[in-house]
């Protein structure tokens, strides 16, 4: 399976490629912008990523719109199985939560710092871990 990690925070993205690289082919990119071409690249290889950790808040294009862009993306080209996306940010606020979950479609929302634990707990209820 294959992840794409995406996150401007150089610790953030170390401690999330830890956490995955034993269960993922892992591939990681600064910002939203960069998320929807390695999602578009992925899908042309033949080699789509079963997960995305997407950051919200980033510079160019946030987490959020990058994520719309990737939901268009699989509706238009009609691109299946869709790709599951957790949500990773700093805040701890329902708007945001419920902004990832009904307008962009996410799978999944981690609060930051990402604990192995919680991360685990989502993946697996993705299905995502194998036995």
């Amino acid at each position: 399976m294959r992840a794409l990690i995406v996150e401007d925070e150089f610790l953030s993205r170390k401690v999330l490629r830890s956490f995955l690289m034993s269960l993922f082919e892992i591939d990681i990119v600064v910002n939203g912008k960069e998320a929807v071409d390695a999602f578009k690249l992925a899908h042309s290889e033949g080699n789509p990523y079963s997960l995305i950790l997407m950051d919200i808040m980033m510079p160019e294009v946030d987490g959020i719109e990058a994520l719309e862009q990737i939901r268009t993306l699989e509706r238009d080209e009609k691109l299946s199985p869709r790709v599951k996306v957790v949500m990773t940010s700093a805040l701890d606020d329902p708007k945001t939560v419920i902004k990832s979950f009904h307008e962009g479609e996410a799978s999944g929302y981690i609060v930051k710092p990402v604990d192995k634990d919680k991360l685990f707990v989502e993946l697996e209820k993705l299905g995502l871990l194998k036995e």
